[in-house]
């Protein structure tokens, strides 16, 4: 019933509104989302609106979280629940990427959470990062729910979707997995 929207919505909230919450699903979960919703489980266009609002809600709150309370957090270099070097690695996307980093951040589990609260903690103007964070999060779910609708329902995903889902999630982690081995090798080498 409503409660699996709702829950729906407090988990990709949480994802993308919490700092502290980065170890949610969010890619693989609106996978299943629509391919629950193929098999008849869910409403395809309210699972789509309730992603998409959830998305966007938590990408504001982390925003005003890093414009208001940002600096407070980071005064204490060694934080108990933020690591510096999460919030150091969004940032140089940010640098690396510019405002469309928050679009390509989306796709990218840890870094979709820390790129609003650094959008905020660097000051990026509000509406620009509205702007951006829209059009992400209405890529974001337009492409990963209606993906999990299409193929949820082959039998050779259907039969698999353990090994989907762990598909989905090496898929995602991959881009950061490969720039933290890119960034150790750029130290490692002589000056």
């Amino acid at each position: 019933g409503v409660w699996v929207y709702a829950i729906l919505f407090a988990i990709v909230f949480m994802e993308t509104g919490f700092v502290v919450t980065p170890f949610l699903p969010g890619d693989s979960l609106l996978f299943v989302a629509g391919a629950v919703a193929a098999v008849g489980g869910l409403d395809p266009w309210i699972v789509a609106a309730v992603l998409v609002t959830a998305a966007l809600c938590g990408d504001n709150v982390n925003y005003m979280i890093g414009r208001f309370v940002g600096p407070r957090l980071f005064r204490h270099e060694q934080s108990r629940w933020l690591k510096r070097e999460n919030l150091d690695h969004a940032h140089a996307f940010m640098e690396r990427h510019g405002p469309k980093a928050i679009i390509i951040a989306r796709f990218v589990p840890l870094v979709r959470t820390f790129v609003p609260f650094a959008c905020g903690l660097g000051r990026l103007t509000y509406a620009r990062f509205l702007g951006f964070s829209v059009l992400g999060a209405l890529l974001w779910v337009g492409l990963l729910v209606p993906a999990g609708y299409f193929f949820g329902n082959l039998p050779l995903v259907k039969d698999n979707l353990t090994a989907v889902i762990l598909g989905i999630i090496v898929i995602s982690v991959l881009p950061g997995v490969l720039e933290v081995w890119r960034a150790r090798a750029a130290k490692s080498r002589p000056a």
